[in-house]
C-alpha cells in the first residue's frame, strides 16, 4: 500500500491500520475512507447521508475505487469509523489536506468551537469540543483537536501548531487562546 502516488488519499493514509479481521470484510478500508471523506467534503453529516451521496456518485467512484461489493452501507461506515484510530485519522488527513491547501501566505484562524447536539444528558456526555485552524484563503479547516470542555480550548492551540505546516501564515486566536 506505499505505492500510492504522492497527493492522493491513499498516500496520506497508508499509515491508518485496518480495525477489521478478514472474516466477513466485504469493502476495501481506503474505499470506505475515500466516500466518507468526499461525502463529508460535501456536506454529508452521518452516516445515512454518506452511504446516499456515496450510492448518488457510485459511477463516478467506480472510475478510481474498487468497489467490489458496491458502496457500503450506513452501518458499515458506523462500525469501521468506530474502531479507526482517531489519531492515525487526524494525521493522514492533516497531510492530505497540507497537500492540497494553495502554498501561499494566508490567514490561518484558530478557534474552538463546540459541535451543537453532540450532547448526550441521559448518558451524562457533555458536548464535544475542538480546536480547529481554519484557513481563510482555502476555505478549508486544516485540523483539528478535542478538548474536554470549551475552557480547556487553550491546551488545543499548541497541539494544532505542533500538527500544521503554517509556517509564513498569519495566525489569528480569539481572547480565550491569548493567554
Amino acid at each position: 500500500m506505499n505505492d500510492h502516488p504522492v497527493g492522493t488519499l491513499p498516500y496520506h493514509f497508508r499509515n491508518i491500520e485496518e480495525p477489521r479481521t478478514t472474516i466477513n470484510r466485504r469493502h476495501f478500508l481506503m474505499d470506505i475512507l475515500t466516500v466518507a471523506i468526499c461525502a463529508m467534503i460535501c456536506g454529508a453529516d452521518d452516516w445515512v447521508a454518506m452511504e446516499a451521496f456515496g450510492k448518488a456518485k457510485h459511477d463516478w467512484f467506480k472510475g478510481f475505487l474498487e468497489l467490489p461489493n458496491g458502496i457500503p452501507s450506513h452501518d458499515t461506515f458506523g462500525r469501521v469509523f468506530a474502531r479507526l484510530c482517531p489519531e492515525q485519522c487526524q494525521q493522514g488527513f492533516a497531510s492530505w489536506v497540507q497537500s492540497v491547501a494553495q502554498r501561499v501566505e494566508q490567514v490561518i484562524a484558530i478557534d474552538g468551537k463546540t459541535a451543537r447536539r453532540s450532547h448526550d444528558r441521559g448518558r451524562g456526555k457533555a458536548a464535544l469540543h475542538r480546536g480547529s485552524a481554519w484557513a481563510s484563503a482555502n476555505r478549508l479547516i486544516l485540523g483539528q483537536v478535542s478538548t474536554q470542555d470549551k475552557s480547556n480550548e487553550i491546551t488545543a492551540i499548541p497541539r494544532l501548531l505542533e500538527i500544521l505546516d503554517i509556517s509564513g501564515c498569519i495566525v489569528t486566536i480569539d481572547a480565550m487562546g491569548c493567554q
